[in-house]
C-alpha cells in the first residue's frame, strides 16, 4: 500500500526524473501546452502550479528561485511578463489534463497539459483557388517572356 506516499517515480532515477520534470515545465510555460503521457502530465502539473505561483509573487527571490528551476532564460522571462499577470485574479488550479487516448507505438495513454485560458483556436482556412486559374497566368507570363 502507498499511504502517504506522495509523487510519482517516472521509473526513473531521481536526477532524471528531475530533469525531465524541469524540461517538461519549462516546454509547458514556452509553449502553454504539451502532449505527454497522463503520468508525466499528473507528475509536472504541481510544480507547472508552483512556478505560476511564484510569478505571481515577482520578487527578487521569486524570479531567482523560478531561474533556478526553468532550464531557459526565455521561459523566466514568459512566466513573469505574461502568465503570472494572466492568473493575478485566480487563486490556484491555472493548469487542466485533458485525456487525448493511446500511443500507438506502446500503448501508453497520451494527455494534453495545457494552461487555463490557451484554449484551441481554431485557424481560418484560406480560400483554395481554383486549379484552371493557375493554368492561364502561367500561359500569360511565359508569353510575356517571349
Amino acid at each position: 500500500m502507498r499511504h502517504l506516499v506522495s509523487g510519482h517515480k517516472l521509473g526513473k532515477q531521481p536526477a532524471h526524473r528531475r530533469a525531465v520534470l524541469r524540461n517538461l515545465v519549462t516546454n509547458l510555460i514556452e509553449k502553454e501546452r504539451i502532449q505527454t503521457t497522463i503520468l508525466r502530465a499528473r507528475a509536472a502539473r504541481p510544480l507547472a502550479e508552483r512556478m505560476i505561483t511564484l510569478g505571481k509573487r515577482d520578487s527578487l527571490h521569486a524570479r531567482r528561485q523560478a531561474a533556478a528551476f526553468l532550464t531557459t532564460p526565455g521561459a523566466t522571462q514568459k512566466l513573469f511578463s505574461d502568465l503570472a499577470p494572466r492568473f493575478a485574479d485566480r487563486p490556484g488550479g491555472y493548469t487542466r489534463i485533458v485525456r487525448v487516448g493511446w500511443r500507438l507505438g506502446d500503448g501508453a495513454e497520451l494527455a494534453i497539459l495545457e494552461f487555463i485560458g490557451s484554449e484551441l483556436k481554431k485557424k481560418e482556412k484560406k480560400p483554395r483557388r481554383e486549379v484552371a486559374e493557375e493554368v492561364p497566368e502561367e500561359k500569360e507570363v511565359a508569353a510575356a517572356k517571349k
